[in-house]
C-alpha cells in the first residue's frame, strides 16, 4: 500500500496532521516511536483558540479534562509579584487551560486512530528515501529484528526538535546565525507538584539568574513547574549543591532568588519525577519541499517562555493541512512545492512574531539587573503585561491565509 502521507511523530502537530488528513479522505501512516501515555517536558498551557479549535473538531473531552481557566498573568521576578488580566480571546474558549501531556498526547493519538490513521507504535524511523513521485520511509517495531518499508506520496516531519532524528538532515536553522545564538545553549526541566499555593486562574513567568521558568495549574489539581536554564547557570546549580538530583538543584537556585516560586511552592511536594530535555532550539527552520513538509517545533520553536509550544504545533497542523488538502491527487512536484511555500509564508505570518517576542523575552528574563528594571516598569504601567501577553498570543486567532 502507498499513503497519501506518512507522519514521524504523534505528539499534538503530528496526530492532529493525522487527524486532519484523514478525515480530509487521505490514507495515513503515523510512526510514533514511544508508548503512550508518555510524559513530556512541557509547560502544558494550551492557549484559548487552540482550545476552540480542538472543540470545533469535536474533541470536547479534551477541553473538559484541562485545568482552570487562566484568567491572570504574571511576572515574579525576585521580590517582585506583578499581575494583570489576561487578554480575552473571541471564540467558543475566552480563555486557555492547562492539560498534562500524558493525556492530552493520547486523546489526539486515538482521535487520529479513530479517524483511519494507521499507527505504527511504538515503532522507529531509520531513514527514508525518494523513488521518483514517493518517498519510501523505513521503520521497525522494538521485537522485530526485520524492517519495513512505508511508501507514502508525502513525508511529514512531526518529531519536535529536542529529537530531530534521521528526517532533518541538511536542515537550515535561520536562528543559528543570529545574535540571539548564545540563548540556544538553553535545557528544560519540569515536574509536577501537589499542596502549591499558586492561585488557580494565575499563570505567572519567574525570572531568575541564568533562567526563565513558569507555573500553572494543569488537570488533577496539580501545579506544573517549568523552566529553562543556560548550561553556565546549571553547571553553578549542581556544583552548590552536587548530592541532589539536576532538576532539585535548579529548582532551589529558584526558590532562593524568586520569592512568587517561594510562596507558590515553598509547602508543595513534588509528583513523579524531574523530566529534563534539551538544549533547546529557537527559531525558525527551513525544511520543506519536494513533497517533504514539516509541522510544530520540527519546523520553528519558539522560546517556553511565551508558554505557546502547544498552541503552535496544533495551529501548525490546521495551516499545513489546509495547503495539503487543496493539492489535487495527482500533484506534481511543482504543486507540491507550491503548497510548501504557501504553506511557510503562512506559518511565519502567523507565528514569527512571537517567536522573536520570546526571544526577546528570554533576554530579559534571565538577566537579574535588566528583569529588574523591567519589573519596575511592568509595576509602573501594568498594562505593559497584558500587552506582552498579546504579543506572545495569548489571544491571537490562526490565519488560514498568508
Amino acid at each position: 500500500m502507498i499513503y497519501d502521507a506518512l507522519i514521524v511523530g504523534a505528539g499534538p502537530a503530528g496526530s492532529t496532521t493525522a487527524l486532519l488528513l484523514a478525515r480530509a479522505g487521505w490514507s495515513v501512516a503515523l510512526v510514533e516511536k514511544t508508548p503512550f501515555p508518555r510524559r513530556k517536558v512541557c509547560g502544558e498551557f494550551i492557549s484559548a483558540h487552540t482550545l476552540s479549535l480542538l472543540a470545533g473538531i469535536g474533541l470536547d473531552g479534551i477541553v473538559a479534562c484541562a485545568g482552570p481557566e487562566i484568567r491572570e498573568v504574571a511576572v515574579y521576578a525576585g521580590e517582585r509579584m506583578l499581575a494583570a488580566p489576561m487578554p480575552r480571546a473571541d471564540g467558543l474558549f475566552a480563555y486557555g487551560r492547562a492539560l498534562g501531556r500524558d493525556r492530552l498526547d493520547a486523546a489526539l493519538l486515538e482521535a487520529a486512530r479513530g479517524a483511519g490513521a494507521t499507527v505504527y507504535q511504538p515503532w522507529r524511523v531509520h531513514g527514508y528515501a525518494p523513488e521518483g513521485d514517493r518517498f519510501v520511509c523505513t521503520v521497525s517495531a522494538p521485537e522485530r529484528s526485520k524492517r519495513l518499508e512505508l511508501p507514502s506520496r508525502v513525508l511529514i516531519a512531526a518529531h519536535g526538535s529536542w529529537d530531530s532524528g534521521p528526517l532533518e538532515k541538511g536542515a537550515k536553522l535561520e536562528a543559528r546565525k543570529s545574535r540571539r545564538t548564545a540563548l540556544s545553549g538553553f535545557l528544560a526541566f519540569k515536574a509536577h507538584f501537589t499542596g502549591a499555593t499558586l492561585a488557580r486562574e494565575r499563570m505567572p513567568l519567574l525570572a531568575f539568574a541564568g533562567g526563565y521558568g513558569g507555573l500553572v495549574s494543569t488537570d488533577r489539581g496539580r501545579v506544573t513547574f517549568s523552566c529553562c536554564i543556560r548550561r553556565d547557570a546549571l553547571a553553578r546549580c549542581r556544583a552548590a549543591l552536587p548530592d541532589v538530583p539536576a532538576g532539585e538543584a535548579v529548582l532551589a537556585h529558584v526558590l532562593a532568588t524568586c520569592r512568587g516560586a517561594r510562596e507558590a511552592l515553598g509547602g508543595a511536594r513534588r509528583d513523579e519525577s524531574w523530566l529534563a530535555a534539551g538544549p533547546l532550539r529557537p527559531g525558525l527552520r527551513r525544511l520543506c519541499g519536494d513533497g517533504y513538509f514539516a509541522v510544530g517545533n520540527a519546523l520553528g520553536e519558539a522560546h517556553p517562555i511565551v508558554a505557546e509550544g502547544i498552541s503552535m504545533a496544533i495551529q501548525s497542523a490546521f495551516l499545513l493541512c489546509a495547503r495539503l488538502t487543496a493539492v489535487p491527487r495527482t500533484a506534481t512536484t511543482a504543486c507540491w512545492n507550491a503548497a510548501a511555500r504557501g504553506y511557510e509564508a503562512a506559518y511565519r505570518a502567523q507565528f514569527a512574531p512571537r517567536i522573536h517576542a520570546a526571544s526577546v523575552f528570554a533576554a530579559i528574563s534571565t538577566r537579574p539587573r535588566i528583569a529588574a528594571t523591567a519589573a519596575g516598569m511592568l509595576e509602573a504601567a501594568p498594562a505593559l503585561l497584558a500587552f506582552g501577553a498579546r504579543c506572545a498570543g495569548k489571544s491571537a486567532a490562526l490565519r488560514r491565509a498568508p
